[in-house]
């Protein structure tokens, strides 16, 4: 089993192809990126020479588990960008890379494997195969967006991040609003610290319809995700009437749900929609992770912005990266103008690091300034 993004799948699959080996399963009419790892950890003498190789090889991210004859060898990405935690029990060990997998099969974590890090687990014990490296660039969307909440990634539970990020956010901020409001799922936590330290009451002015799609992204077309979106989100009328409402939402890609949901707000009776986003503008699409079914960075809302602005999507990316320049600001204004709303914020990355409590080197920012090593 691999979680992993390989931006270079193509050429790789040449070159096996070039070497005689050939390949057995497609995934939506591409190379199946599982398979391609395997023929590159069939290369090494080892399983510890073969994932060495994949680490070598693949631009992306990739970590992995393989059931083996003596055991289950757990394979963290080299830069660590998505996470694997060990659990443990009298029957043996798990390994998952969400530690909430655990609460309720009665684990208890037993380690978190480190950057590059290879462990082989069989029943009475855990064997070391490969060090960690000391470097890491784990992703910072993980706490954003789609961690879930009980879960924890270096020791920093994603509730309690999303709660930091929203209180630093919201101290700051003087907007005369009546209430705040979070958008569910991952814009809730965020908002109940907003809340405290904007030092206004937390309603629930929106909620979910549970019976739906976890995640509006994961459906295959547009049109699906646009009727999972309007679905699962249910305005309260009675929350909403006459009042100035804040909400806090994890991000803005397409901003196409966003907008119809502002609409309903409206609709339903608001007098005001402010909306705090818990991450800086995606700038950037992320080459190392499939978080978003997003296939071409024009998919971004920044990105059609400033194409018309610039009369090119890749011009002065770095300018409206920065917070607060003249060109974030222009960008954010009609980025608010084009949702429909009263205004927009979005967070500070050294805000959300901070939050995030690791050290700005430890994480990979790219969607958001463009840095992150291959």
């Amino acid at each position: 089993m691999t979680v992993a993004k390989i931006q270079n799948l193509d050429e790789l699959a040449q070159r096996l192809l070039d070497q005689n080996m050939h390949f057995a399963e497609l995934s939506s009419g591409k190379t199946n990126q599982t398979e391609l790892i395997s023929l590159l950890i069939i290369q090494g003498r080892t399983f510890v020479e073969g994932i060495e190789n994949v680490f070598r090889h693949i631009k992306g991210s990739c970590s992995m588990l393989l059931l083996t004859e003596d055991g289950i060898i757990a394979a963290r990405d080299k830069w660590g960008r998505t996470p694997i935690v060990v659990g443990r029990k009298a029957e043996g060990f798990a390994a998952t890379s969400e530690s909430t997998a655990f609460d309720n099969l009665d684990y208890e974590i037993e380690h978190f494997l480190g950057p590059g890090e290879i462990v082989r687990l069989r029943p009475d014990g855990i064997e070391q195969m490969r060090k960690p490296e000391e470097r890491m660039q784990i992703c910072s969307f993980l706490w954003v967006y789609y961690g879930f909440p009980t879960s924890t990634y270096e020791g920093r539970n994603v509730e309690e991040v999303r709660y930091a990020n929203g209180q630093l956010m919201g101290s700051e901020d003087k907007t005369e609003v009546d209430c705040v409001c979070g958008i569910p799922d991952s814009g809730v936590g965020m908002a109940l610290g907003y809340a405290a330290g904007m030092g206004r009451p937390y309603q629930r002015a929106i909620s979910k319809y549970t019976p739906t799609w976890p995640r509006s992204f994961t459906p295959a077309n547009q049109e699906m995700r646009s009727l999972v979106a309007k679905m699962k989100l249910i305005a309260n009328r009675a929350m909403l009437k006459d009042k100035r409402v804040l909400f806090c939402d994890d991000s803005i890609v397409r901003g196409t749900q966003l907008r119809d949901n502002v609409k309903v707000l409206f609709h339903d009776g608001a007098r005001e929609v402010h909306m705090r986003i818990a991450c800086p503008p995606l700038i950037y699409g992320c080459p190392f992770i499939g978080f978003t079914s997003s296939k071409s960075d024009m998919e971004l809302i920044t990105r059609r912005i400033i194409k018309d602005f610039e009369g090119d999507e890749n011009a002065n990316l770095d300018k409206y990266a920065t917070t607060d320049s003249p060109e974030y600001q222009r960008m954010v204004e009609e980025i608010r103008r084009q949702l429909g709303l009263t205004s927009l914020r979005f967070n500070k990355l050294e805000q959300l690091v901070k939050a995030i409590g690791l050290p700005k080197c430890k994480l990979c920012t790219h969607c958001f300034d463009g840095t992150g090593c291959f």
